[in-house]
């Protein structure tokens, strides 16, 4: 097993410790920087980014060759850790405790450390994991969220503190968002440090939904039927296009139509019709700002079976008709 040590307190250290031990490349762009590890070792890469108010972003997308440790340390009650893994597990202890608690993926996870200074992220050799780690430092005097998010998990709290919480798609899709992010310079930085808000509100959402639900969590679906409404959420995705019925989810998938509306629910919000709607209005705003098809051959190239329909769910969603979409974005390319 390999070991390495990452210090919050001394970011700028965190990624020379990786290229120490691990080897591999190092690259650093405005304020983000990314690691990919030596390939004698595994594959993947480190990336991280400091943001405002004293948060650090750290995202893991690792297969070792070897069980690695990494030991993330800061002093005592001081900062909030929010853990979420989008792909495989890894376990969790304190220093100060033996006690390993797993992560599995798609669950959430809060940790502060109160006795402990140091938290031990263990990843099992041969096992493709997709790991991020926002770290809140709630010192920070000028941040009333910070001194929020000190007063519930770390004010008042005697021993270590983790909490590991129920399943949660929409954090995974919101990391997505951040993955996908072509832009580059500020533009990029203001857009990572606004999803990365928007993952620290669906973890803290979720902790409350679990801590005023407890009864209801051991009844949430399996993390093996999770991860097929997940793949039944990319099936939607890649053929939205067709005649999509739940009886074929069903088919597809194997689970019953009550706990597909469930993970649904679960993964977006939304039911299963209402987010093939969702699918198809996004993908269909795509088709009029780039493309020169016409309305129709839009709304029947989507799956669409009637215009009128299709005109009014638009207005609803975009707040003009697809006519006038199509026009104002004809004038803006022309005085671009």
């Amino acid at each position: 097993m390999k070991t390495i040590n990452l210090n919050l307190f001394d970011k700028k250290s965190i990624f020379t410790t990786l290229q120490n031990d691990l080897g591999g490349k190092l690259t650093t762009y405005h304020k983000e920087t990314e690691f990919e590890i030596d390939r004698q070792l595994g594959s993947g890469t480190i990336r991280g980014i400091e943001l405002e108010n004293g948060v650090t972003f750290l995202e893991f997308d690792l297969t070792c060759k070897e069980d690695l440790n990494i030991v993330v340390t800061n002093s005592a009650k001081t900062n909030v850790n929010f853990m979420y893994c989008s792909k495989g597990e890894l376990s969790h202890s304190f220093e100060k405790q033996s006690k390993k608690l797993t992560v599995e993926a798609f669950q959430t996870s809060i940790i502060a450390n109160i006795e402990s200074s140091s938290n031990i992220l263990e990843l099992k050799s041969g096992i493709n994991i997709k790991s991020t780690l926002i770290s809140v430092n709630t010192t920070s005097e000028n941040s009333s969220i910070n001194n929020k998010l000190r007063e519930i998990f770390i004010n008042n709290k005697k021993d270590d503190f983790f909490y590991c919480g129920s399943y949660n798609f929409k954090i995974s899709e919101t990391i997505k968002q951040i993955d996908a992010i072509k832009n580059e310079g500020i533009v990029r930085t203001l857009l990572i440090n606004g999803f990365v808000n928007v993952v620290l509100a669906l973890e803290i959402e979720q902790h409350n939904i679990d801590i005023n639900n407890a009864e209801i969590r051991s009844a949430s679906l399996t993390k093996n039927e999770m991860s097929i409404v997940k793949e039944m959420s990319d099936y939607i995705q890649n053929y939205y296009d067709t005649n999509l019925q739940i009886t074929e989810l069903e088919r597809k998938s194997g689970l019953t139509a009550a706990k597909l509306q469930e993970g649904f629910k679960l993964l977006h919000g939304l039911t299963i019709c209402e987010y093939v709607k969702y699918v198809r209005l996004t993908k269909a705003e795509e088709l009029i700002s780039t493309t020169d098809l016409s309305i129709s051959e839009i709304v029947y190239s989507l799956g669409f079976s009637s215009r009128s329909y299709f005109s009014k769910i638009f207005k609803e969603k975009y707040n003009c008709s697809p006519v006038t979409y199509k026009k104002n974005n004809k004038m803006v390319a022309i005085s671009a």
